[in-house]
């Protein structure tokens, strides 16, 4: 017989319970929606009120299908809510394609009578494309940021697990929403209910606002080396203009020889492949990502001409920059590797 969770403590009622709508846009991704509505749903359990409601909202008011194929028996189309209710977006795979000219008037609309709005993983996208994070803090899934920066200068772009600015809200996808649920529990109940969720989850390590999405470098490439990931930071950060061997080894205080062996042993390739290989990976993002011309990406990778940048391409990919956009049906789909 399963044993019943260990009760927070009683808790002041409020009014009303706090309500959400999930829009659940085509394909939308499940654990980014799942880590949302999971841990109200414990709230409320733990705390032996319902202290949370929630709705699930889409375009058609019928069924959603997320990215894996499961559906979901939707309760509302895209109706008129309260204004005390929060909109979070659920997205996923090719957003930008079910990002629909509903679905961005009625969240203008809500907005616009003062409902705040969020984006669960590449649901940010939505919300930028409202016009709803202009001027805003944001945050989408890693994979999808170089596309997003392109396309929407005026958001500041975080690499945060989550941001909350205002009324407007964004996550990293994944488990991030779990963050971002407990942060909001904590808010309105208590860190005490929030961490009693968290247990209940079996999360043990809440992560901030504060937090960033990706593994560090050293854990990414599963070496230690302290100059080692200060050169590999530097490359990332300099990808449309980037440096020569030369300046990077004089950064961290070492000869090109010697920078290029430490490459050879740990990476098993030369500095000036590895800087190619990130080149090429941001490259293939914002070709898949974004309708910029070919030769814009290019540039925006370092590269000096088309038909090197081409050659360099078809080399890794064995395909070229034009049949790779091609066969992503003209670069117009946002993907979610989750």
């Amino acid at each position: 017989m399963p044993i019943a969770p260990k009760k927070a403590q009683p808790i002041a009622k409020s009014a009303e319970p706090r309500r959400f709508v999930f829009l659940l846009l085509d394909r939308f991704t499940m654990l980014s929606f799942a880590s949302a509505i999971e841990p109200l749903r414990i709230a409320n359990r733990v705390s032996g009120e319902t202290l949370y409601m929630w709705k699930l909202a889409g375009e058609g008011g019928e069924t959603a299908t997320c990215s894996n194929g499961a559906s979901f028996k939707l309760d509302m189309g895209l109706d008129e809510i309260e204004r005390e209710d929060t909109v979070l977006v659920c997205g996923g795979i090719d957003v930008q394609k079910a990002t629909s000219k509903a679905v961005l008037n009625w969240l203008r609309r809500e907005a616009r009578r003062g409902v705040t709005v969020g984006g669960l993983c590449t649901g940010a996208y939505a919300v930028a494309k409202a016009g709803l994070l202009d001027g805003k803090r944001a945050t989408i899934h890693w994979e999808n940021q170089d596309g997003f920066l392109e396309e929407f200068e005026d958001v500041k772009l975080t690499k945060s697990v989550f941001v909350m600015d205002g009324n407007r809200w964004s996550t990293a996808g994944g488990t991030s929403s779990i963050d971002l649920m407990l942060k909001v529990i904590a808010a309105d109940h208590g860190e005490d209910l929030a961490n009693t969720v968290a247990d209940q989850l079996i999360y043990s390590t809440i992560r901030t606002d504060q937090d960033t999405q990706r593994l560090s470098i050293p854990t990414r490439i599963g070496v230690r080396h302290p100059k080692l990931s200060q050169v590999i930071q530097m490359m990332e950060g300099n990808i449309e203009d980037p440096m020569s061997p030369a300046d990077l080894a004089e950064e961290v205080g070492m000869s090109t020889r010697q920078l290029e062996r430490l490459f050879r042993r740990y990476l098993n390739r030369s500095p000036k492949r590895y800087y190619m290989e990130l080149r090429l990976q941001k490259a293939r993002n914002l070709l898949m990502q974004t309708d910029m011309s070919v030769i814009n990406v290019a540039l925006a990778c370092g590269f000096a001409s088309p038909s090197h940048f081409s050659k360099c391409y078809r080399a890794h990919y064995n395909t070229t920059p034009y049949r790779e956009r091609g066969s992503q049906g003209g670069g117009t789909g946002v993907r979610l590797s989750i």
